[in-house]
This record gives C-alpha cells, structure tokens and sequence, in this order.
C-alpha cells in the first residue's frame, strides 16, 4: 500500500465513520427527552446520587442519559459499520459464503481467506463457540463439494481490536483449530500495512476531536435536568 493509497483510505474512513456512526450517534443524543426514558423515581435518585454524590436534577439527568448514549447500542452500531468499512472501503468483500462475514486476499501469503469479523477479545461466549466451528466445517464441506479444496487456515476469525493477551477464553478455544487475527495483526493480514491499526485509531481520534460531541452531549443533560426540575 503506498503512502498516496493509504491516505485516501484514511479520508474516506473519516467520511464514513462520521456517516454510519458519529452522525447516528448525535442525532439519536439530540432526540433524547425525559420521555424517552420513562424514569424509575426511585431508582433515579440513588443512581445519581451513587454516580455523581448528590440528587441534583442535573445529575439525575446524567445517570439517565450516560447508559443511554454510551450503552450497548453504541457498540452494535460500531461493529455492525466496521463490517461494512471492510468491504466498502478495504480491498475486501461481503462474503456469499454462508456464516462469513467478510472474504479476502491475505496480504501476507497471498491466500483468501474466509472470515467472521467480531468486534473485541471478548465479544462472544461459550454458546458461540460451536456455530463458529461449524459454520467453517459446513464451509469447506460445501467448498469439498464444489470441487475446491480449501485449507483450515483461510478460514478465519478476524477480531477488529485488541490484542492476542486480551484474548478470551472462547476465542482461544476456536483457535485450536482455526486462525484468530486480532487488532494490528488482523489489519496487517487485511491491508499489508503494519501501521494500518494504529493509524486507524489517530483517523478516529481526529474525527471525535472535531464533532463537538461534548457540547451536544452537556446541552442534552441541560434540556432533561430543566424537565426534571418541572
């Protein structure tokens, strides 16, 4: 990947996640009204006074709406957009291959690899470890059946962030058999470019340092604290 490559890459990752996720992530912050939460009295209280040490409505309002905005809606959305930043944006693509995610051409030994993309080190359970493995087995059957032989190392499970420490328990168990890319090592695989990982993060940073996503967030906690109080 040349220089001039990578830094269109990188312009059109700003472009894209300001698109699918920043820009969804405002919106949705911007709509949010006491109604919208339909508030525990009760609960309320000690959970602004257990988060931020007093009952103020300013920071009822904060224990309402720091779960809401941070939560696990976030990070669906995070995961479900970088999957579509792998094939819309990177030499990759969605896969027609039942239970994969992504397909592509590794840019360390040259073969394709079939991969399910998962967010972090410890984004699955016990319970998805098996439809794992036999989402690969019932993909090199079908591949066998069709006259191709494929190996079990290009079917892969690529992890989006982290590192091979932070690996869980279950992830460790697929890569008994299977090949498990996590955080730089994944994006190396994907793009040939060993400072691709690190190199993403700065392009996020940069793109949060210029939303204004403070601002909108303390004018939120203002407009629910004054309903509150009414």
């Amino acid at each position: 990947m040349t220089k001039n490559e990578k830094d269109l890459i990188m312009s059109k990752a700003k472009t894209y996640f300001k698109e699918n996720i920043i820009d969804n992530h405002i919106r949705n912050t911007k709509a949010l009204s006491l109604e919208s939460f339909k508030p525990n009295p009760f609960l309320q209280l000690y959970l602004a006074e257990f988060a931020f040490g007093d009952i103020s409505a300013t920071s009822q309002a904060k224990a309402l709406i720091y779960p809401r905005v941070l939560g696990t809606s976030i990070t669906t959305t995070f995961g479900n957009a970088m999957q579509g930043f792998c094939h819309n944006v990177l030499p990759s693509y969605a896969s027609t291959t039942s239970g994969m995610d992504i397909e592509f051409i590794d840019c360390i030994d040259g073969n394709k690899k079939y991969c399910q993309l998962k967010a972090g080190p410890s984004t699955i359970n016990s319970k998805d470890v098996d439809p794992i493995l036999r989402d690969f087995k019932n993909a090199k059957n079908l591949a066998r059946t069709n006259g191709l032989r494929i190996p079990d190392d290009d079917f892969i499970v690529g992890i989006i962030y982290g590192t091979k420490s932070q690996l869980g328990p279950h992830y460790k168990k697929i890569q008994e058999s299977y090949p498990v890319y996590i955080g730089e090592e994944f994006w190396t695989h994907l793009t040939g470019d060993s400072t691709f990982y690190s190199d993403l993060i700065k392009t996020m940073k940069s793109l949060v340092d210029e939303s204004g996503c403070k601002e909108i967030l303390d004018s939120v906690i203002k407009r629910v604290a004054k309903e509150l109080e009414s």
